[in-house]
This record gives structure tokens, C-alpha cells and sequence, in this order.
């Protein structure tokens, strides 16, 4: 029979982190969530007290500008963990949207519970640490390429990095994403499928 929480066990295990044993310790304390197209995993305002680790969908981080615009911030596709980070750990009414861009499919652990697990497993503290470390470096990237890449590199970027972003994504929330209006993505993507 097939384990019911292998994805998440092969996600932990994958980590170079945490060991088989210990990855199906740690996959025990999660609990299947399903969320519908359209449908949020949390809403500005609301402490994000969930970490989820995508399985299958694509979700989409984002929040409004002083103008009132609806600004992607991240996308989240299978293999990545979702949550918003300063609300998570600082205990704070979040500044972001996140909802499902398709049916999506993952396992979420609570704040308390991941607390928990954090203190009394090492390669789960470990793993967190990783994670964390991966998620800064790629924030850290992404500021720094909306200074120093043209918006045809930030496009180019992406494509290679995410490709299925177009199947699922509006244009209008791809463009926003890259700190362009969605004209300029219109001519962008003529220009580079000429090429």
C-alpha cells in the first residue's frame, strides 16, 4: 500500500536534511489540505497561523499598492512551502493575499505545531533553517534583479525558471510580478518569440 503522506515524506527526505525515519515522524504532524480555484489560503488582516507545503497547484502571493493595484509578490507551485513569513513567526496581521490560481492540493502543519517540532527534532530545526536560508537568498535575488536586469531579463528569468507560470497565471498578474504594466509583457513576448 502506498503511504498516504509519501510526497511530504520524499519532500523532508529530499532536504539532505532529514533522515527516512525522521521524515515520517515529521510528516505524521501535518494534516491534507485542499483548497479551490479561487479560494484563499489567507487574507490580508489574518495572522497566518498555516504552513503549507504545495503537492500539486499554483498559488499566488500579493498585495495592493498605495494606488489601490493588486501587485503579485510571489507565485507558489509544488515542492514549495507557502506561508507568509513576517506574520508567521512575528505573530502579525498579514499585509498579503495568498489564493489558489488552481485546485491546489498540500499538507499544513500550525504555527504551534511546527514551534513544537522545531524544538524537539534537530533535523526538522535544521530543515527550517535551510528553508529559511533558501527563501532570503531568493528574495534577495529578486530585489536585486528589479534594480540591476532589464523587465526582458526578469521575463526571460522567469520563463526559464517557470515555465507552467504562463498556463496558469494571468498576464496581468505575471506583469506585476515583474514590475511592468501588461502591455509591455505583450511586446516583450512578441519580440522574444520573433527571436
Amino acid at each position: 500500500m502506498l503511504y498516504e503522506k509519501e510526497y511530504l515524506h520524499q519532500f523532508f527526505e529530499n532536504s539532505g536534511k532529514v533522515n527516512s525515519i525522521k521524515s515520517r515522524e515529521i510528516a505524521e504532524y501535518f494534516q491534507e489540505k485542499i483548497i479551490e480555484k479561487g479560494n484563499y489560503f489567507l487574507r490580508e488582516g489574518q495572522v497566518s497561523n498555516e504552513y503549507m507545503v504545495v503537492e500539486k497547484g499554483f498559488m499566488r502571493s500579493s498585495s495592493f499598492d498605495l494606488d489601490g493595484n493588486d501587485v503579485t509578490t510571489a507565485f507558489h507551485n509544488n515542492g514549495y512551502p507557502v506561508f507568509e513569513v513576517a506574520s508567521f513567526f512575528n505573530r502579525s496581521p498579514s499585509k498579503e493575499n495568498i489564493q489558489a490560481l488552481t485546485d491546489c492540493q498540500g499538507w499544513t502543519i500550525t504555527y504551534e505545531q511546527l514551534n513544537m517540532l522545531f524544538h524537539s527534532v534537530t533535523e526538522f530545526r535544521e530543515f527550517g533553517r535551510s528553508i529559511l536560508v533558501k527563501g532570503f537568498a531568493s528574495l534577495k535575488m529578486r530585489m536585486l534583479s528589479m534594480i540591476t536586469e532589464t523587465a526582458e531579463e526578469r521575463y526571460s528569468s522567469l520563463l526559464k525558471s517557470t515555465p507552467e507560470i504562463f498556463q496558469y497565471a494571468p498576464l496581468k498578474q505575471i506583469a506585476s510580478y515583474l514590475g511592468i504594466t501588461d502591455t509591455s509583457l505583450s511586446r516583450i513576448r512578441k519580440e522574444m518569440m520573433k527571436k
